[in-house]
């Protein structure tokens, strides 16, 4: 499906921050970026990822944040706080 068919049907474009400890160092952290359109609240396509991840790769997950936003909304309007003549 195409990214404009998927916002079209709600989808949102969903970033996460995964927090997961290395294999080899277990006390140190690392950070990966995970971005995708998904489904909110439930989310389905990172449900999938993090499955993924804790049955396929090593790295045991600390935490994971998850920021979302509508690409598709209705236009806002803002006042500017000054306006500036320049001659």
């Amino acid at each position: 499906m195409s990214d404009l068919a998927l916002q079209m049907n709600d989808y949102r474009l969903t970033t996460a921050e995964i927090l997961y400890h290395l294999p080899d160092h277990p006390a140190l952290l690392q950070t990966y970026i995970w971005q995708e359109y998904d489904l909110a609240p439930n989310y389905p396509e990172l449900r999938k990822f993090l499955a993924f991840w804790e049955k396929n790769l090593d790295g045991p997950l600390h935490s994971v944040k998850v920021a979302n936003i509508p690409i598709i909304r209705a236009p806002d309007t803002r006042f500017a706080a000054c306006c500036l003549t320049l001659q």
